[in-house]
């Protein structure tokens, strides 16, 4: 090979080396992109199977929390109607007493009298009166007993109405705890519906991030393929280039062992002339003569 066929040779060598580290490092930093975007692309979707988790609860809850309140609903009507029918019965049984107080002339709730007259025999019992002022006293209770007698039915219709009274307030308290109850209800129940459409409208948004997060990752895989499909190609042709070089160099080698290893021989030849004629030998000589050993 002529020597300016071997300075382009390795020069060709010298610059495919310099191509394969820069493909090398290129490869590295495309391969920590490529990584990098990899994780990026995991992590929106964990986000997102955890949002749609969260979603999944919330639906469970709020399903649940729906059915407790269509279920109290029902009952509240079912106490609503009751209250009514009491009510009913109580209006009924108010005008069947005003009808009776006024047959009878009464102005007042003859239990306000059987207090009353229980009231002035605790009296005689407790005060120590006066013999005339208890006589008084008794003769008063024995006419307002008669008096109780007289109105004694009124008194149960009174009582009645007492009791229905009651009954209607019992029943009103434990429709309003439950009306509280079914809205404090309602209200976690949007609140988990409100949620779950935050949620969803998250999930959308990150589905696109995770979309182009993708988009970028295999853009990213397939520079990196195409990088490494390139520095493969040069790694053969640098491997090809060093076979080439590597024989020239041994060729080169060999030609300079056999210049050297001619010139000793002129040179052992000269020494031996030298010695022949009874010449002084030089250094040189001398050395030449130790190769021939």
């Amino acid at each position: 090979m002529e020597g300016k066929d071997k300075k382009e040779l390795f020069e060709r060598l010298s610059k495919c080396r310099k191509d394969v580290d820069s493909l090398r490092s290129e490869l590295n930093s495309i391969n920590d992109k490529k990584e990098s975007l990899y994780k990026n692309k995991e992590n929106i979707s964990k986000e997102i199977i955890e949002l749609i988790r969260n979603i999944k609860s919330s639906k469970k809850n709020r399903d649940e929390i729906t059915g407790w309140v269509k279920e109290s609903k029902d009952k509240r009507k079912e106490l609503n109607d009751e209250i009514k029918k009491r009510v009913k019965e109580i209006k009924d049984l108010n005008a069947k007493k005003r009808d009776m107080m006024k047959k009878h002339r009464i102005k007042d709730d003859p239990s306000k009298l059987k207090a009353e007259i229980e009231n002035l025999e605790y009296r005689i019992e407790t005060e120590g009166l006066p013999y005339k002022q208890e006589q008084k006293l008794t003769q008063k209770i024995k006419e307002m007993k008669k008096e109780y007698e007289d109105v004694k039915q009124v008194s149960s219709v009174f009582d009645n109405v007492h009791e229905l009274s009651k009954e209607i307030d019992k029943l009103r308290a434990k429709a309003d705890e439950l009306h509280k109850r079914i809205q404090n209800k309602a209200k976690t129940s949007q609140e988990e519906h409100t949620g779950m459409i935050d949620n969803s409208k998250e999930i959308d948004e990150l589905r696109e991030k995770e979309k182009e997060a993708m988009q970028k990752f295999n853009e990213a895989k397939s520079k990196f393929q195409e990088i490494n499909e390139k520095l493969q190609e040069k790694l053969i042709e640098l491997n090809k280039l060093r076979v080439e070089a590597g024989e020239i160099k041994e060729g080169m080698r060999k030609e300079k062992q056999a210049k050297n290893k001619k010139k000793l021989s002129n040179i052992q030849k000269e020494v031996e002339d030298k010695i022949k004629r009874g010449e002084k030998l030089t250094t040189e000589d001398l050395i030449a003569m130790q190769g021939m050993e």
